[in-house]
């Protein structure tokens, strides 16, 4: 299936409309004597503001007079009143002040007042400043902008129809749990209160996204661990971002790297924090919609609840795409159908393969799945015929449907009141499948001369030609050269959904020869399962160096420290029946024993650098002495070796990330990257004395985050140990 999103697109997203209505709901609620509940509206908004607020990180920009102006200490309702509300609310905020001083107060000023989840105005005085500001805030954003004022000025003419919340310039603490009321309400409300807009309303609003530029070497940060199909790194990122202006491009960056790399349970993650934010957002629903039928299908084998489960949520995030069908261009009206589509006939798969093998056909035949699913994909091609991958598969659907009609006439006939009226139905559909085998034919055609034409090349065309005539062709050897072609020139398409399939085809004893003869040219080796391994992440300490005032780890320890490690990787060998992996740094101690021991017991490893060699040996190593240089070199040759960085300075970035060095992301970076699979299938093995290290990002550092993510962690107390 070709992508749907090839290049970055911005949207307009419809900023919790659900959230709007669920509230409105829950405060129209009455108890059983018929009182008004008063108290649940104001508490689910809490709720869900909480929910909200710390997930994405808001920013709000606050416009005011600064000093004493006309008797009112406007720096002391800003502490008092203006940030111990944004404080309750989990939202941070600041005035121009920081800016002033980096000299460039205008751009910086000019991005806020465009980019801010919400604005803050004290109009209390009639300051040129504040009005100025206020007018550009309107002018471009239309929601989400609270003012606030203390009765000394008349409220300007231009702004009387708009509410306020007017507070004591004596008292202004006094007003604070008001404010804070008024910032919940703001914030979960998708009402417009820019004059503005209101006035103007074809008026739209800018996109804040396209003003909130992701840093470069964040983007190759990204594009590097994407091509390097370093999943954990790219968590790491989605992580590093919180706290960003930028966050959301950011984690739309990232969560589509995830995707392309299938790694669907931490792209799962990435873009439900951009629709916490955004419930109708188009990009994050149709991810998501792709994201939760791919888990759904891995997770029907082991838990039907759980798999339909998630199937559901493709669902919803299907519907919420299809609420601003308008605002879809054709062809994203084909995929989202098409993604609708997709789920009824993972429905009806599932209802035939669930039976004994001598009634699937007459299942498949049978279930409500299969028409609905055809429907789907009709529906789906009829809205851009240039969107061959639904008019093929609604064309498989229905030769399957007719297939299985003519072979099975007796259960054909069961699903009618009279024969004359399944004889007919059959008709139709055969006549459909006519037209449409020549629709779909004549669209690829007519797409493979215009890709002539321009010397370009689409492999999912020639997927596409190759499938249909699988379909309509009499001729098996044709078949099985167009299948060979496109896999001899498609070196790293994946079409694996390709085969899935003809698989199915081939179940159901549907057009066999043509299908026998496409499978014979998929015989090409079964790739490894990523979700088999279980991921073993070692830390521990350092060999201690000679002069350390307190022994934590003496070289006298070695071989009982060695023991102990082989011990506890033994113990997590016999629990499990997956495939082990382990990771670990390099340094002089217990990650390169952990390596040595894991070697011994035939268990593959990789080497995490945070350094270079050259300069991790600096830092990590050479203090040991040569055997110890001796000892990771002959590691550093002969396993698997990532790197971090290419020197101890954070990229630029990161540096504005307070108290974080590459120590401690050196040790996020392992510990995502054996999160690979889940926290249940990655078992922290730490050598430690129970205590702070000597170095941020330690130990200890790795320990509380491990457990944090609900790890499993072995610790080998050194103290006890010899």
């Amino acid at each position: 299936m070709p992508p749907f999103y090839k290049a970055r697109v911005n949207y307009h997203p419809e900023q919790r409309v659900t959230v709007q209505a669920s509230v409105a709901t829950a405060a129209e609620k009455r108890d059983k004597a018929g009182n008004k509940i008063t108290t649940q509206r104001s508490n689910w908004n809490f709720i869900e503001f909480k929910k909200i607020s710390t997930i994405t990180n808001m920013e709000a920009f606050i416009v005011r007079p600064f000093g004493i102006k006309q008797d009112v200490d406007f720096e002391k309702v800003h502490n008092e009143l203006i940030m111990p509300a944004l404080k309750k609310v989990g939202i941070k905020g600041g005035t121009t002040a920081p800016i002033v001083e980096q000299g460039n107060i205008r751009e910086d000023m000019f991005s806020k007042l465009l980019t801010a989840d919400l604005v803050i105005a004290d109009i209390s005085i009639h300051n040129a400043n504040v009005f100025y500001e206020l007018g550009i805030r309107h002018a471009l954003q239309d929601k989400r902008t609270f003012l606030i004022r203390s009765a000394k000025d008349e409220v300007p003419f231009d702004l009387k129809t708009d509410r306020y919340l007017s507070y004591d310039t004596a008292n202004p603490a006094d007003s604070l749990d008001a404010l804070v009321a008024g910032l919940k309400a703001t914030m979960l409300s998708d009402r417009q209160d820019s004059p503005v807009f209101y006035m103007l309303p074809k008026l739209e609003a800018q996109d804040r996204e396209r003003f909130l530029a992701v840093p470069s070497d964040f983007g190759e940060e990204v594009e590097i661990a994407k091509e390097s199909r370093q999943k954990g790194m790219l968590a790491l990122l989605a992580a590093e971002a919180e706290g960003f202006p930028w966050i959301i491009p950011a984690l739309r960056v990232v969560g589509n790297a995830q995707h392309s790399l299938k790694a669907y349970e931490v792209a799962r993650i990435t873009w439900e924090k951009i629709r916490d934010i955004y419930p109708n957002d188009l990009e994050a629903n149709d991810r998501l919609a792709t994201i939760y039928q791919r888990l759904a299908e891995g997770e029907m084998k082991l838990d039907a609840t759980s798999g339909k489960e998630l199937l559901a949520k493709s669902d919803i995030a299907i519907s919420r795409m299809l609420e601003n069908y308008t605002k879809l261009d054709k062809w994203k009206r084909a995929e989202v159908y098409s993604l609708k589509a997709r789920n009824t006939k993972f429905r009806w798969i599932d209802n035939w393969r669930c039976v004994p093998a001598d009634k699937t056909r007459k299942t498949a035949l049978q279930s409500k799945f299969l028409v609905e699913a055809y429907q789907d994909y009709e529906r789906a091609y009829h809205e851009d015929l240039n969107h061959f991958y639904s008019g093929v598969n609604a064309l498989g659907l229905l030769t399957v449907l007719i297939s299985l009609a003519d072979s099975l006439p007796d259960d054909w006939l069961e699903e009618f009141d009279t024969d004359d009226e399944a004889l007919s139905e059959l008709k139709k559909y055969k006549d459909k499948q006519q037209k449409l085998s020549t629709v779909v034919q004549t669209s690829v055609e007519a797409e493979k001369k215009r890709l002539q034409r321009e010397g370009k090349n689409d492999p999912w065309v020639t997927i596409t030609e190759a499938d249909l005539n699988c379909l309509i062709s009499k001729k098996p050897s044709r078949v099985a050269n167009l299948y060979r072609d496109v896999l001899l020139a498609a070196d790293e398409q994946n079409f694996d959904s390709t085969k899935r399939q003809l698989e199915i085809y081939k179940e159901l004893g549907v057009l066999t020869e043509n299908i026998n003869a496409a499978l014979a040219e998929f015989q090409l080796p079964e790739k490894t399962d990523e979700g088999k391994t279980h991921y073993l992440l070692f830390t521990g300490h350092m060999i201690d160096q000679k002069d350390r005032k307190e022994p934590r780890f003496p070289a006298l320890k070695e071989a009982p420290v060695k023991a102990a490690i082989k011990e506890a990787v033994e113990k997590e060998k016999e629990k499990t029946n997956r495939k082990l992996k382990g990771i670990s740094g390099g340094a002089c101690g217990g990650d390169i024993l952990f390596h040595e021991v894991c070697a011994e017991l035939g268990i593959e490893t990789e080497l995490f650098l945070a350094l270079p060699r050259e300069k991790f040996i600096q830092e990590s190593v050479e203090f040991g002495g040569v055997e110890w240089i001796e000892r990771f070199d002959k590691l550093f040759n002969k396993l698997r070796k990532r790197y971090l960085s290419q020197n101890k300075e954070l990229n630029k970035w990161l540096q504005r990330k307070e108290n974080y060095s590459i120590w401690e992301r050196n040790n996020l970076w392992m510990l995502n990257s054996a999160l690979d699979c889940g926290g249940m299938q990655m078992t922290l093995i730490a050598l430690w004395d129970g205590k702070g290290g000597d170095n941020v990002g330690g130990t200890e550092h790795m320990v509380k985050e491990a457990k944090d993510r609900g790890s499993k962690v072995v610790v080998l107390d050194v103290n006890k140990i010899g």
